[in-house]
């Protein structure tokens, strides 16, 4: 696909086909790096290689760059402020952690390389803007929700919007994004014999193994949208010896938030009950919450007219929903998350498929269309008062 032949949407039509160029200019050094993230996955807090490559591929392009950022080893950000004077401070984000055991199935190598390739377009016109282009490279989003940690260290302040693309197998622009928080779930009990003496024991995989059928049950009385699951981790040693250690990892999630707030009471006491029928204690720790998202429709609406631009248009949507730390960034300034295709309707997420798809030619064509349409509507941004007061405005309205 040769970008610059297409006719930008309005307006700035020709200055967007100058991001455009940017980005066509750019696709080598662009795709090179989605390649070597893909080939080369890490887990949640794990990411230096990418980490690094990211960092080093945006101060080739003049950004100021702290790595690491904050408290976290593999964030980053990268900083440039434009030739025009005071403006807005638009953040463009990227992702690039894998899951564990099947690699990018969620195509966050496509992610960090459209945030690189809207970061490199911008910079080469950063003479001519005002404001300031905030690059952050955010770590940890499959578990453990990096950004949320990102925002407490105050990586996100003074932003007045935030930009991710993601991919998928649908063009849909408003995110519809689950709360969620993972659950490590640790019961002790008490090592016995099994067969000689098994009355002398506690048995700490009995209280996990009631603690998921109580799931089960739980089930049928949550709402249609909420969601509980979890993995064994760790559920003894030998079939002889009654386990006294058993650890599993749930996790929450539901569209409402007072729901989910409910959920995560009612979870600790079935930890509770289960540890108490069998005899052993149970513990359950917390941690990567994410949030509902608040999608911001000025800024939504904008992308939709780019992608326009381009012959795209949104599909009907498929209903399904997942869950990402970029809900908590819309809790702090105007953000969207819109998803483009990258492979045929109806392919799974978190998937071998999804994995392959995201190493494929389609995704690099849409990974370099997402950098161009992210940095189209950051230029609107930059250069838009009006269209950033406008996004504040729906943000502080919005809120419940």
């Amino acid at each position: 696909m040769d970008l610059t032949a297409f006719q930008p949407a309005e307006p700035h039509a020709e200055v967007k086909r100058r991001l455009a160029a940017a980005v066509q200019a750019a696709r080598g050094e662009i795709l090179d790096l989605s390649r070597r993230i893909h080939a080369n996955p890490e887990p949640a807090f794990e990411e230096h290689l990418a980490a690094r490559w990211v960092a080093e591929t945006v101060a080739r392009h003049g950004y100021e760059v702290e790595h690491p950022a904050g408290s976290l080893d593999t964030a980053v950000r990268g900083r440039l402020r434009g030739g025009g004077g005071d403006g807005p401070r638009v953040g463009i984000l990227a992702e690039y952690d894998a899951l564990p055991g099947i690699g990018h199935a969620c195509g966050h190598n496509t992610m960090a390389a459209s945030g690189v390739g809207a970061a490199i377009a911008l910079a080469a016109l950063s003479a001519d803007l005002p404001g300031e282009i905030v690059f952050l490279g955010t770590p940890a989003e499959e578990r453990g929700s990096g950004k949320e940690i990102m925002i407490g260290d105050g990586l996100f302040d003074g932003l007045d919007a935030a930009l991710l693309f993601h991919p998928g197998d649908i063009n849909e622009v408003e995110a519809a994004l689950l709360a969620s928080e993972d659950v490590d779930v640790v019961f002790t009990g008490k090592a016995a014999h099994a067969a000689s003496e098994p009355w002398d024991g506690l048995n700490a995989l009995d209280a996990l193994v009631l603690l998921f059928v109580s799931v089960g049950l739980w089930r049928q009385q949550l709402h249609p949208d909420a969601r509980v699951h979890g993995i064994v981790m760790e559920g003894g040693e030998a079939a002889n010896v009654i386990p006294d250690h058993t650890q599993a990892r749930f996790m929450i999630r539901s569209s409402d938030e007072g729901r989910f707030a409910a959920m995560r009471e009612h979870f600790g006491e079935l930890v509770r009950a289960a540890a108490l029928a069998t005899g052993c204690t149970g513990t359950a720790m917390h941690s990567g919450l994410s949030r509902t998202m608040r999608h911001n429709r000025v800024l939504g609406d904008r992308f939709v007219a780019n992608m326009a631009g381009y012959g795209l248009g949104e599909d009907p949507p498929t209903g399904n929903r997942g869950s990402s730390d970029m809900g908590n960034v819309s809790h702090v300034c105007p953000t969207i998350h819109p998803t483009l295709a990258i492979c045929e309707r109806g392919t799974p997420g978190h998937s071998i498929e999804f994995r392959d798809a995201a190493a494929s030619a389609r995704a690099e064509e849409v990974t370099l269309l997402a950098a161009t349409i992210v940095a189209q509507t950051a230029y609107e941004l930059l250069t838009g008062p009006d269209l950033v007061a406008a996004a504040w405005r729906e943000f502080h309205e919005g809120r419940p």
